[in-house]
């Protein structure tokens, strides 16, 4: 290409890296070519000097100078079709949709991303959720692979942006429902323990004492609010949890140091179904599923766009709604928000 040209960023393509930017207008350009014509001064916004890292936002003016002839990029791999029934399936599990935001409801064993062994997954399959818009629905934030429930996702870079701003500010709230093994006590309270990742190829957090965090390498601050809703005789309970901050497993490490584990979660709880005096094992036993009984009930977030809220519910998964019904809980008894008087 010859010739100087001053580009405009657009709508929709604010909040990125300026070299990211630059190479989805212009494929055939490398990596080393931006990072060059920033070095030089060649390549500015709004008239300044720029590194390849910048972040560019809607309306900068972007002075291009003529870009060098670079080869062909090697095509990247045709993503793998989706199957018909997992089209058909997800397209079912929408609880919530504009031209913004997409809310979907996730079954519990279903990877969110994919991974070493994990082919299947809904970030693979976000094609089938494109309703016609012209990006396939992006991710915002994740679930466990046994976690069932609420995921949000977005359906243009934008919204993305905006979605995981309100993630990380805590404008949006979560609540999770749980069957936990024994009784918690206090029934209402939070759980302050930080988490670091634990060594070893499985991904596993240990949890570390609120007082050792800031010297413990690696670990990061987390809270937990619970609430008790129903109990069986101090041998199970439902809980109400909401995730103050977002950590890896953060729910499931933080039960079970509570002496509570959820039901099912042989990685955190043990496989037995006994007290074990410090605290108790993960699995009832008898009729109830050996399934993670955790679930994403519902989120309340502002609208990226009209700021409005949205309010979202997601039902009960199979196998919860089967040990919901054989312990005697009613999905009405809990109060859509068992902490809003305590704040």
């Amino acid at each position: 290409m010859s010739g100087v040209q001053t580009v405009t960023v657009a709508s929709g393509e604010g909040d990125q890296r300026l070299d990211r930017w630059l190479k989805r207008r212009f494929p055939r350009l490398t990596q080393g070519a931006v990072e060059k014509m920033c070095r030089r001064g060649e390549l500015r916004v709004d008239g300044g000097r720029v590194k390849a890292g910048t972040r560019v936002e809607v309306g900068q003016a972007v002075r291009i100078p003529p870009l060098p002839d670079a080869p062909a990029p090697v095509a990247a791999p045709a993503r793998p079709r989706v199957e018909d029934a997992d089209a058909v399936m997800l397209r079912e599990r929408v609880l919530f949709r504009d031209e913004h935001v997409l809310v979907l409801d996730k079954p519990a064993g279903l990877a969110v991303q994919g991974g070493s062994g994990t082919p299947r997954h809904i970030d693979g399959m976000a094609e089938a959720l494109r309703f016609g818009a012209a990006d396939r629905p992006r991710l915002v934030h994740r679930l466990d692979r046994d976690t069932s429930g609420i995921l949000v996702m977005a359906r243009d870079r934008a919204t993305a942006s905006a979605l995981v701003s309100a993630f990380r500010s805590r404008e949006a709230r979560k609540i999770y429902w749980a069957a936990v093994a024994g009784t918690p006590s206090p029934r209402m309270g939070t759980i302050r323990y930080g988490l670091v990742k634990a060594g070893g190829t499985a991904e596993k957090m240990h949890v570390v004492h609120p007082d050792a965090v800031e010297r413990t390498e690696g670990a990061k601050r987390a809270h937990t609010d619970y609430a008790v809703i129903e109990d069986l005789g101090g041998r199970a309970a439902w809980v109400v949890l909401v995730p103050v901050t977002g950590r890896t497993h953060q729910l499931r490490a933080h039960m079970s140091e509570l002496g509570h584990p959820i039901v099912g979660d042989g990685k955190y709880g043990g496989r037995g179904q006994e007290n074990l005096g410090d605290g108790w094992g993960a699995m009832l036993g008898g009729e109830v599923s050996r399934k993670l009984h955790l679930h994403a009930r519902c989120i309340s977030l502002p609208h990226p766009v009209t700021a409005r809220r949205i309010h979202v519910t997601a039902p009960l998964p199979p196998h919860m709604a089967s040990t919901w019904a054989m312990l005697g809980w009613r999905e009405g008894d809990a109060p859509a928000d068992p902490f809003e008087e305590r704040a």
